[in-house]
């Protein structure tokens, strides 16, 4: 702190001559104002954007970094333990003081732009409506729990309209990054990026989406019962304790994520419903079935009558089971590229026909509509027996086709 002190009318009067400019220092700084106002302002880039969810809750969102000391990962090098990034997300309450989580942290956005053949500043990732840390809402009592294992080379925020809408809904979606499989960045500030397809071949990768699905089912026992499984033991938001529902389990991937939820139920009967986004399916549940509800949405690669594994898979299938099929989408359509492909298009130098390649001739709003009604209808049928959706084609729906 500063002590008062007696101040000399000298020191006054230099004081002033510094506040005060000349007529001549005036006219500079006139003209230096004027020459800063004539250059032409940098464009801010471009902020994309995701559509808020539509169901009645507000949403609360927390990451967890989960280390299993019980597995060593074969892709990280000798007597290295397992680690994993997960996001929460949840129906919550007084969100207003809390920040809305990005789609990317800062580091694994940046490394996603350069891949994608985007300069760094070049656009804004979107944010989510997921409020970081903001108390769980627990006036509808215990929810049911919904898994989300992302596509190769991806990562858990790639499905993030589908994620929100069903925790808009009343549901706890845990969505996991399964590490050297996806782009993932740990709270240290480390970005792990997909190791190459040569050494994620044999199925190693598989074995591990599926221990890494069952470890995370574990984690969130312990979330359950009051615990705090977080490796950095980060605050977690109030309310979670008691709030999942962990006897009503499904699960949902895209792509590669689809094999990950056929084989993580085979392999442990905790998750009672499944659905892939045009994924295939692999390994012994081929020929040994399910016996719980499954729903395939097929787009150009989960197609039954061009993979003899997928069509043996589904004849094995002794419970409810439904295949759909969306007119004009390509892979990427059933997710969050669906709405953000065409906002960088113009971006990219892409053509309608380009753009087209990319997420189909389906006007992205009927392929976001698709995104929040199917996949939230199975869910509730099979782990709220409710709703009628599923029951056959709907009008509202014309693009959607029911394959026998």
């Amino acid at each position: 702190m500063i002590s008062p002190r007696v101040v000399s009318a000298a020191a006054l009067l230099a004081v002033a001559s510094l506040a005060v400019p000349t007529a001549a220092q005036a006219k500079t700084q006139l003209k230096t104002q004027a020459q800063a106002q004539a250059r032409p302002q940098a464009a801010a880039p471009p902020q994309l954007t995701l559509p808020a969810p539509t169901g009645p809750s507000p949403l609360g969102t927390v990451s967890l970094h989960l280390v299993d000391r019980s597995r060593k990962d074969p892709f990280a090098g000798a007597g290295h333990d397992r680690e994993l990034m997960i996001s929460l997300t949840y129906p919550a309450r007084k969100v207003a003081s809390y920040p809305v989580a990005p789609w990317l942290p800062s580091k694994a956005a940046a490394q996603y732009l350069r891949q994608e053949g985007l300069p760094p500043g070049a656009v804004l990732l979107p944010q989510t409506h997921g409020h970081e840390g903001a108390p769980a809402d627990r006036r509808e009592g215990r929810l049911p729990v919904v898994l989300y294992s992302p596509g190769n080379d991806s990562f858990r925020s790639a499905n993030t309209v589908v994620v929100e809408e069903l925790a808009s809904r009343g549901y706890v979606v845990a969505t996991i990054d399964h590490t050297y499989d996806g782009l993932v960045e740990f709270p240290d500030g480390r970005v792990v990026p997909p190791a190459p397809d040569g050494e994620k071949s044999g199925g190693v990768i598989y074995e591990q989406r599926i221990a890494d699905t069952r470890f995370v089912l574990d984690q969130l026992a312990m979330v359950s019962r009051g615990g705090n499984p977080d490796a950095e033991h980060r605050k977690l938001p109030k309310g979670l304790r008691g709030l999942l529902d962990l006897d009503r389990v499904g699960m949902f991937g895209y792509s590669a994520g689809g094999p990950t939820v056929a084989s993580a139920m085979f392999e442990d009967r905790r998750i009672k419903a499944g659905l892939a986004m045009d994924g295939p399916v692999a390994g012994p549940v081929v020929t040994a079935g399910l016996g719980r509800p499954y729903m395939l949405m097929t787009a150009t690669k989960a197609v039954r009558d061009r993979i003899p594994d997928l069509a043996t898979f589904w004849s094995n299938l002794k419970g409810w089971k439904l295949n759909i099929r969306s007119e004009g989408v390509e892979h990427v359509s059933y997710g969050d590229l669906e709405m953000i492909a065409p906002q960088v298009a113009s971006l990219l130098k892409w053509t309608p026909a380009q753009l087209a390649e990319q997420i189909g001739t389906l006007a992205p709003e009927r392929g976001e509509a698709i995104q929040r009604a199917y996949p939230p209808a199975f869910f509730e049928r099979h782990l709220r027996g409710r709703g009628h959706l599923l029951d056959g084609p709907s009008p509202r729906f014309p693009e959607v086709t029911f394959i026998p």
